[in-house]
């Protein structure tokens, strides 16, 4: 669970504050656009203050008369001849109660951080006016409801976190189609399938774990902006094959996809994964023959293929203790090794009717020429397959989904501890 500092926050609300000061957040204008004051703070805090029915840290003690910049938690800057409230950070406060409508009046704040509260309720609609909001943090509350389409309406937000709610219902397309650098939303009741707009998203950390989402990982999701650094989709009830557009991602540092009922063979082009540190595929149902392109990966510090029903593995995976990387493969199929799953079990290997999409001749493949060899369109309620300078001998099977290259985002990627 994430833990932000008192200086971290500061550290960013000036940041903030100084990307403003250049380019100015997008605003309405015209004769309806009323600036922010701390009159407009004032109204909108006390109104809060009301609402919030426990505080056993005391904070709120000194959220008394005018001068909101005096109130814990408050932040206040200047901008230009005017002092503004630029950010609130109340977090690990423990404080009880709601969001309130008059939330909307802090126009110029940059940055709300509540997590480690007992804020519930829902996310009141007026924080859409919010113009000049970019980091929105309500993690590890007990909000509850559907996902709060608000926070999509917020028009610069950067980073979303959602965690450790209680939140249910499908996740919207729209969340992975806007401009967002942070989308955390583990630790909830999301259900559904994975919107198929995901790998429209220019973000560079997407965490969906612990939740109850179904079905296959879009096909595509590959083929997007190289700057993810950090995708997580452990523990769901994910089916299907973990498609080949991984390798795609050269900038990945973590994937992490266990505790799923993933099948098929671990695609070989997650050999492109040049800056991969983490790779849990753990507790699925993956079979076949671990790709020692993958275990030559230099980058790698822990790979994960456990409870899986692996049939081999190549003398360079058995050379990653020796670089110190933790291996760990138990209870797989593998002869020969120690705490492998029964003989009965791997027998009926699952999911073996499936058939995945396969480069296996990637030792003559250019990672950054996959696009090149499988080009895939999508057609009149089917998938139309269209195989372009590819060897003969290769299967393809794409399921339901389309193969798509999108051009990649400029994003400022953000180190963000994430919840596991």
């Amino acid at each position: 669970m994430e833990r932000k500092q008192p200086n971290l926050f500061l550290l960013s609300l000036l940041f903030f504050l100084a990307v403003q000061g250049t380019s100015g957040a997008r605003r309405p204008t015209g004769s309806g656009s009323n600036p922010s004051t701390l009159n407009n703070a004032y109204i909108a805090l006390q109104a809060w203050k009301s609402a919030i029915k426990d505080d056993p840290k005391g904070i709120l003690n000194s959220w008394v008369g005018s001068n909101v910049c005096d109130y814990k938690g408050v932040f206040c800057a200047e901008s230009g001849s005017t002092t503004i409230v630029a950010g609130i950070d109340l977090n690990q406060g423990n404080l009880e109660g709601i969001l309130v409508k008059e939330l909307s009046l802090l126009r110029d704040i940059s940055l709300l951080h509540l997590n480690t509260n007992r804020f519930s309720g829902t996310i009141p609609n007026t924080l859409k006016d919010l113009f000049a909001l970019t980091e929105l943090d309500l993690s590890n509350n007990q909000f509850s409801g559907s996902f709060p389409l608000v926070t999509l309406q917020i028009p610069n937000l950067l980073y979303l976190d959602l965690r450790f709610n209680l939140f249910s219902g499908p996740i919207p397309d729209l969340v992975f189609n806007k401009n967002l650098d942070a989308i955390l939303l583990n630790n909830n009741n999301f259900d559904g399938q994975i919107p198929q707009s995901l790998p429209n998203s220019p973000a560079s950390v997407i965490n969906l774990a612990n939740n109850n989402l179904t079905g296959d990982i879009p096909f595509s999701f590959g083929y997007s902006s190289p700057r993810l650094k950090e995708i997580l989709f452990l523990n769901n009830r994910l089916t299907g094959c973990i498609p080949q557009g991984i390798g795609l991602w050269s900038d990945l540092q973590v994937f992490d996809a266990s505790f799923n009922s993933l099948m098929g063979h671990l695609p070989d082009s997650v050999s492109c994964l040049e800056d991969i540190e983490v790779l849990n595929v753990a507790h699925n149902k993956l079979s076949g023959e671990l790709p020692d392109l993958v275990c030559e990966l230099k980058s790698l510090m822990n790979l994960s293929v456990s409870y899986n029903f692996f049939s081999g593995f190549s003398q360079e995976c058995a050379k990653l203790y020796g670089r110190n990387v933790v291996f760990d493969f138990a209870l797989n199929c593998i002869p020969g090794r120690e705490m492998q799953r029964p003989e009965p079990e791997c027998d009926m290997v699952p999911g073996g009717s499936l058939s995945c999409l396969r480069i296996p001749s990637l030792k003559d493949l250019s990672c950054g020429t996959l696009l090149k060899r499988v080009g895939v369109v999508e057609g009149e309620n089917e998938l139309k397959r269209v195989i372009s300078r590819t060897p003969r001998g290769n299967t393809i099977c794409f399921g339901n989904n389309a193969l798509q290259k999108l051009e990649p985002a400029s994003t400022t990627s953000r180190q963000i501890e994430v919840g596991r």
